[in-house]
């Protein structure tokens, strides 16, 4: 299994973007996430390359237009980050994570009887 790189909060949201639409430029990539956060075009522009560095992104050049897509899945990043914190907040336990949230949560009767699907699945 490769290694996901650590990517942050801000960073999530360029990748959400590239995730539903891509391959995309970085200007359309402004102009999406520009009514949802007060970012700069240039902070977006710096999250992009970052994201380059780390391998999470990548692109394809034609002329001097630059179309970047994700490197990564949405599934691989999420699986990632779950197991990262699972690790952080439960010394890598699944069921005392589960606990705390079923005792926390409300959850609707389609929901639990998921719930149930799976455990039983597991068994």
């Amino acid at each position: 299994m490769r290694k996901i790189p650590s990517i942050s909060e801000a960073e999530w949201e360029v990748m959400t973007v590239l995730w539903r639409k891509s391959p995309i430029t970085a200007q359309e990539v402004i102009e999406t996430l520009e009514d949802d956060k007060a970012w700069m075009p240039k902070t977006i522009k710096a999250l992009i390359s970052r994201l380059l560095k780390k391998g999470a992104v990548s692109f394809v050049a034609e002329g001097k237009t630059y179309y970047y897509s994700p490197a990564l899945s949405e599934d691989e990043c999420y699986r990632s980050e779950r197991k990262s914190f699972l690790q952080r907040f439960y010394k890598g336990a699944p069921a005392p994570m589960l606990i705390h949230f079923l005792e926390d949560e409300q959850l609707t009767k389609e929901e639990i009887q998921e719930l149930k699907r799976i455990l039983n699945e597991k068994e």
